[in-house]
């Protein structure tokens, strides 16, 4: 877990740094994918989620599903491209899960990925997080979006 104690970051996932997505490998033919804490401190509670149907291939940087948060509405954002093999369902009825656990119970799809080794690595993801996650604070703080 990355030091900052407010927003934790999971040193072992891989993060979208410009969606706030994050991506767990398991076991080679599936990521799970949902956002991290400082990309859900922009958004503020989550009052709706969509998610794309299962079976439909995704492409890294375009949406797999819509979000409306007392901030903002948007796009969820694929970190990688593949077929969308699972998505949450609890999350779906409940949104506030993903604010409440969201790395736990707040995952958000499940995607069978077809280009892991090249994406994987345009992620950030190790010592890169420690760097990453600094900036991040400081543009959130000058943003007004966290003091």
């Amino acid at each position: 877990m990355n030091d900052n104690k407010k927003y934790p970051i999971p040193n072992d996932l891989y993060y979208d740094g410009n969606h706030h997505m994050w991506a767990r490998l398991e076991l080679r033919d599936r990521v799970v994918v949902g956002i991290d804490a400082l990309g859900l401190q922009s958004l503020g509670e989550l009052a709706y989620i969509s998610l794309h149907e299962v079976g439909k291939t995704v492409k890294r940087g375009r949406s797999v599903g819509a979000l409306e948060a007392a901030k903002m509405t948007g796009d969820l954002i694929a970190p990688v491209t593949g077929i969308l093999v699972d998505r949450n369902e609890e999350v779906l009825s409940d949104p506030t899960l993903v604010n409440e656990e969201p790395y736990g119970r707040g995952w958000l799809v499940a995607i069978e990925p077809s280009e892991w080794e090249a994406e994987s690595v345009q992620l950030i993801h190790g010592e890169a997080l420690t760097n990453w996650v600094s900036s991040e604070i400081e543009r959130y703080k000058s943003q007004g979006w966290i003091a």
